[in-house]
């Protein structure tokens, strides 16, 4: 069952498309969460990388000396 927030009218949601959850659309739309949540996983992968990357290569030039 869908949940009581989605259903307030008391329809059903209709299907959306690829296309449509894809959209670049601005403001507080459904469209922007995703694209939020999107560059947000990218950004905390892309921060852990470059942490782990610089604490791997700092231990090695320690280790070397």
């Amino acid at each position: 069952m869908a949940p009581a927030e989605i259903r307030e009218n008391g329809e059903d949601p209709l299907p959306v498309g690829p296309d449509e959850l894809n959209a670049w659309r601005r403001g507080f739309t459904p469209q922007a969460e995703i694209w939020n949540g999107r560059l947000a996983m990218l950004g905390l992968s892309l921060g852990i990388g470059v942490l782990l990357i610089v604490r791997l290569l700092s231990s090695s030039l320690t280790a070397a000396q």
